[in-house]
């Protein structure tokens, strides 16, 4: 293994010291680790978080027009309830702390526990789930579909709308939407070498791809020959836009009462004439002159399937540290959705009219 690291065990607080030094407009705390920014709005303040090694995700969206705070845990591991908690104390405004959570059993345990010690300190808080992706139902790592880069959009659509004043719930209701609307399938063409393993997480032939890879190296659907960039991308369309409706039952924060509720959620179905925004993310090793390849045949499919493209997103955003692969994710969006992708956003990763 040759990485730009050091010691194994100093990965993500020195990733951490340089950020922290190349962002000076940004907050970054080591012990515990968090990243969140400075302001004087009273706004509702969004917190997100999960595993390093998915960089840019999620410290490098905030910002501006995007999150509040971001909670790193250690590669490919969750973070912590009192990273979280630390966070929620230094960005709460008392408007309420939205935490937005990829689908991992981890990660889920972990920001419930967080929401448990906020609202004991009467911060009102509520959570958001995404869990978008269409390769799984269930796995070893998640109480049902996974998380994935659905969870980009959802932070950049809710930071405007906590930016532009919306209460609470009205950002918790707008989560639900985007997560009952977005989906997400992945294909590795090899595997990511995590730090503390020193070798590929999985093995595959020269001729072989993992479809419908998880951002931590989870098993896909299928492990098949590679052929071309066109029949790749026709098959994850296809994964996409063949999938149905698909019901679950999510655990949601009931801040009123202070407890725990199931509520049954649906994914929508995409239609002919519905619009969408197109997310062509790279999973690490993958160059972005690949990608605009795979955005130019999935251009190509969505018009024949008379799907309008609104806006589309290429490059790297949700990354699996090396990995040579991508993820397509599609959101099906409405004018107010648009409007909020469309309002300016500063992040180390992401910005546009300032």
């Amino acid at each position: 293994m040759k990485k730009l690291i050091n010691k194994v065990d100093d990965v993500v607080r020195e990733q951490l010291e340089g950020f922290a030094l190349a962002h000076p407009e940004l907050t970054v705390n080591i012990e515990p680790f968090y990243v969140c920014r400075r302001t004087d709005k009273p706004k509702v303040a969004l917190i997100s978080g999960g595993g390093s090694g998915h960089e840019p995700m999620h410290g490098g969206f905030v910002g501006f027009g995007m999150l509040d705070g971001a909670c790193p845990g250690h590669i490919f591991t969750s973070p912590t309830p009192d990273q979280m908690y630390e966070c929620a104390q230094k960005v709460n405004s008392d408007n309420g702390i939205l935490l937005l959570i990829k689908n991992y059993t981890g990660d889920i345990l972990n920001f419930e526990t967080a929401a448990e010690l906020l609202h004991g300190e009467g911060i009102p808080v509520q959570v958001a789930v995404i869990d978008d992706d269409v390769a799984v139902k269930d796995s070893l790592y998640t109480a049902g579909r996974r998380g994935v880069a659905t969870t980009v959009l959802a932070e950049k659509i809710l930071g405007a709308a906590a930016e532009e004043g919306y209460s609470l719930d009205e950002c918790v209701q707008l989560a639900t939407r985007i997560s009952n609307r977005g989906r997400s399938i992945g294909v590795a063409l090899s595997a990511c070498t995590v730090p503390a393993a020193g070798r590929a997480s999985f093995d595959l032939a020269d001729d072989e791809i993992e479809f419908g890879i998880g951002i931590h190296g989870e098993p896909g659907i299928r492990r098949e020959k590679y052929s071309d960039c066109d029949t790749l991308v026709t098959e994850m369309l296809n994964e996409i836009l063949d999938n149905t409706p698909y019901s679950r039952v999510l655990r949601q924060w009931d801040g009123d009462k202070g407890e725990w509720v199931e509520n049954s959620q649906t994914t929508e179905p995409l239609n002919e004439q519905d619009s969408v925004i197109v997310l062509v993310n790279g999973l690490g090793g993958t160059p972005l002159s690949e990608l605009y390849a795979v955005y130019r045949k999935t251009a190509e499919i969505l018009t024949a399937r008379n799907i309008h493209i609104a806006r589309n997103l290429v490059g790297t955003f949700c990354s699996s540290i090396d990995m040579q692969g991508v993820s397509i994710t599609l959101l099906k969006v409405d004018e107010e959705m648009l409007t909020l992708w469309d309002f300016p956003v500063s992040t180390p990763a992401l910005r546009w009219k300032m």
